[in-house]
């Protein structure tokens, strides 16, 4: 709103033993075993193997043991391809303890919805003990922690949905059967559209920012965002979205319903790879579409907006990034403005037009040139004529 070898290419054997650090000197960093660690998880996640990967965890930690099991379990269930991890650096000091973190590359594919994988640097912790190094945790060090790799996760698949929610909720179904509904809601609008949609839940906003690698806030007063899987804007990294468990907790079924029928938009149009499309006409495509066929007066649909006229008369623009700003305030009011924007113009020159503004523009068209020949219009007519109808609606 907004994908390389995993082996790690070391002249080792399979064992993860290490020399016993000397008595008397600090605990250091051991990269060549936390190499050979990465590459035994790979192989463990290809093989299917939970019982081998739980092997790689420090004797008596069952939580580690429990991760690295539930890693190759989420690995299967979703299907998971692609998977290398290949180690970088370390990151930060060695604790006292043994332990450290260490910068990972990681790649990885979901089986029938990624068209290619994701490419990310993770956070994975290691630890020495006894002379022989484990893999401890994965997280930190402000990378991207996927999902799938934080611990269990409950799957939900279609032959057009796949979801994956932490195992800590209790609502895969419904997340699934949301996803499920919202894919024929924008084919009904943008029938070419035949790649799946793939949802993932983490259990908290905290655990959200983390799988965005985001700063703390960022995404705190937002439904869901739709972003590529690795942050990148690769042309075909995967586009997945994403639910903070919290605000979409407290909306009513059609709200919900609304607001994954409008992530899906943004994935069908790979928005998440576009940065330079008018923010009022990506947002808006997306509500029109999600709200085309449902039943409610524009009262209710655009009433942030129409009380925010009623104080403070209409907007001098079309919204842009200031007012899309996910930590401003008014945030739904600047949504349902983008929306009536884009509902005037279909009610002027018809659904397919505005389909192909949407289009042309995402593909590099300027948008004044293809607002004058779908509708005749200029940028500042358009704009006069969505501060006249707020101004109706608010009267």
């Amino acid at each position: 709103m907004t994908a390389v070898g995993l082996v790690a290419w070391v002249l080792i054997d399979n064992s993860t033993y290490v020399a016993p650090t000397p008595s008397g000197e600090a605990p250091s960093a051991q990269p060549v075993a936390a190499a050979s660690l990465l590459d035994e998880l790979e192989r463990d996640v290809d093989n299917r193997d939970p019982a081998a990967a739980e092997a790689l965890a420090a004797p008596g930690d069952d939580g580690s043991r429990k991760l690295l099991g539930a890693i190759v379990d989420n690995a299967r269930a979703l299907r998971v391809d692609d998977f290398t991890l290949r180690y970088v650096d370390e990151l930060g000091a060695v604790s006292a303890s043994g332990a450290w973190d260490g910068a990972v590359d990681a790649t990885w594919a979901f089986a029938g919805f990624d068209r290619a994988p994701a490419h990310s640097e993770v956070g994975f912790r290691f630890r020495t003990v006894d002379g022989e190094v484990y893999l401890d945790s994965v997280g930190g060090g402000g990378r991207r922690l996927p999902v799938w790799l934080s611990g269990p996760v409950e799957v939900r698949r279609s032959p057009v949905t796949l979801v994956l929610v932490d195992g800590t909720h209790a609502e895969a179904a419904r997340y699934a059967r949301l996803a499920r509904a919202a894919v024929p809601v924008v084919r009904e609008v943008l029938p070419r559209w035949r790649t799946g949609l793939v949802v993932e839940v983490p259990k908290s906003v905290a655990a959200l920012h983390e799988a965005l690698a985001s700063d703390p806030g960022t995404s705190s007063g937002i439904a869901a965002v739709t972003t590529t899987d690795d942050g990148s804007l690769a042309p075909d990294a995967p586009v997945h979205v994403f639910v903070n468990p919290v605000i979409f907790g407290q909306l009513r079924p059609t709200g919900s319903q609304v607001v994954m029928s409008h992530e899906a938009v943004h994935v069908a149009t790979k928005a998440a790879t576009n940065n330079t499309m008018p923010l009022w006409l990506l947002e808006g495509f997306a509500d029109y579409v999600a709200l085309l066929d449902i039943d409610l007066p524009v009262s209710t649909t655009a009433g942030q907006i129409i009380d925010r006229v009623r104080k403070d008369g209409p907007p001098d623009n079309l919204p842009g990034s200031a007012e899309f700003d996910t930590t401003t305030t008014h945030l739904g009011a600047t949504y349902e403005s983008a929306w009536l924007a884009c509902r005037l113009l279909a009610d002027r020159g018809g659904q397919d037009a505005l389909v192909r503004l949407y289009m042309e523009v995402r593909n590099g068209a300027s948008i004044g040139s293809v607002l004058q020949k779908e509708f005749g219009l200029s940028e500042a007519e358009l704009t006069q004529l969505w501060q006249d109808l707020l101004t109706n609606l608010a009267a």
